[in-house]
């Protein structure tokens, strides 16, 4: 595949190959580009429905012109349990990061989140996540804050005291069930306002279609997560020849 940047012409494939509603491993592969390079590219330049390849190679170019040279950082590479593709691994945890930005996670916080998602205990201390993402102990701290605010990670003491943080089998469950109770006070707001601006008129009409919509969404989602909880449970049904303890992915 080939390396370097994306040329204005690789980039203005990416743009027909989403006007004509093709997968990012499609672009990729035809491209002969990493599927991660196509994710990140996209959606560090307006997403899928934004995306125009004269503005993102505009912006890329002045990122370049701004951009200090960094100090090159050791090249090693985490060796894999269960006989994993150690770059295959490192270039879908890109792709994942991306994906959770893209929902609207900040960077950092995406990193961890995805860092966490992809190891096989679900679970690090601090310092493994700093030497696994190269960045200092306080930007974890910050991530771990955030992400445990949004009900996404939780911690719990391992050895030593030291805390481990955690994504277990129900965080997804209670993500959205936390979702869904936003979004049921979102709907319970909008139907206050209807009195306030005159049942009958069109601001009125407007919040009370709001609410409904929001109301059946809130409960939609509320009914398909507890139908779908025990899937977040299920057991691979086979086990891996090989039983290598997990470190980081």
């Amino acid at each position: 595949m080939p390396g370097g940047r994306l040329t204005q012409p690789e980039r203005q494939q990416i743009a027909l190959g989403l006007a004509d509603g093709l997968a990012y491993a499609e672009i990729a592969r035809r491209l002969e580009r990493p599927t991660s390079t196509i994710t990140r590219e996209v959606m560090r330049n307006g997403g899928p429905n934004a995306y125009r390849a004269d503005i993102a190679h505009r912006a890329t170019e002045h990122r370049a012109h701004r951009r200090k040279p960094a100090t090159p950082r050791s090249p090693r590479t985490p060796q894999q349990p269960y006989g994993r593709d150690a770059e295959a691994v490192r270039e879908y945890q890109e792709v994942f990061t991306t994906v959770i930005m893209a929902s609207g996670a900040p960077t950092m916080m995406a990193r961890v989140m995805a860092c966490l998602t992809l190891t096989d205990s679900g679970s690090l201390t601090a310092a493994e996540l700093a030497a696994h993402l190269q960045v200092s102990p306080a930007s974890i701290s910050k991530a771990i804050t955030f992400l445990e605010g949004q009900g996404l990670v939780r911690r719990e003491t391992g050895e030593g005291r030291r805390e481990r943080y955690v994504v277990d089998d129900d965080i997804w469950y209670q993500s959205m069930i936390a979702s869904a109770h936003s979004t049921a006070q979102l709907a319970e707001t909008s139907r206050q306002g209807v009195p306030v601006l005159g049942t009958g008129t069109p601001a009125a009409i407007r919040l009370e279609n709001i609410a409904r919509f929001l109301d059946f969404v809130s409960e939609s989602i509320t009914r398909a997560a507890e139908q779908a909880r025990d899937v977040l449970h299920t057991k691979a049904p086979t086990t891996h020849p090989e039983t290598d303890p997990d470190s980081t992915t």
